[in-house]
């Protein structure tokens, strides 16, 4: 056991510093590798099934690299002008702005189709 023991309880703040996923500092989490968005097609779709009524739209079949997706879904939240969450392998805006983020994702360099209705 050459690892630290866990910090249970600490007021000096020194745990903030370590990785949220692998509880390590430095981290030791594998690095995702880089993106190359004209190699990926994605999938939106508007959905209001489970959600009260309220219109989503939804970017699927993402890549798995978690740190990209998040910076895009906070691009796409401004660039719709509402809000929305990156959630699983999912990207959820508000409302029904598929138009906007196909081309927005277009513009990126993804392809993207339309699914759904």
């Amino acid at each position: 056991m050459t690892d630290k023991p866990r910090i249970l309880y600490s007021s000096d703040g020194s745990h903030k510093l370590n990785c949220e996923k692998c509880s390590s500092n430095p981290c030791r989490c594998p690095k995702s590798k880089n993106l190359n968005p004209s190699e990926h097609t994605l999938k939106v779709r508007r959905e209001t099934n489970g959600r009260g009524g309220k219109t989503v739209t939804v970017v699927l079949e993402l890549p798995d690299n978690e740190s990209y997706f998040k910076e895009l879904t906070s691009k796409l939240k401004t660039h719709c002008g509402c809000g929305g969450a990156f959630k699983g392998q999912t990207i959820e805006i508000q409302g029904d702005h598929r138009d906007k983020v196909k081309a927005y994702l277009e513009a990126r360099g993804f392809k993207v189709k339309l699914a759904g209705g």
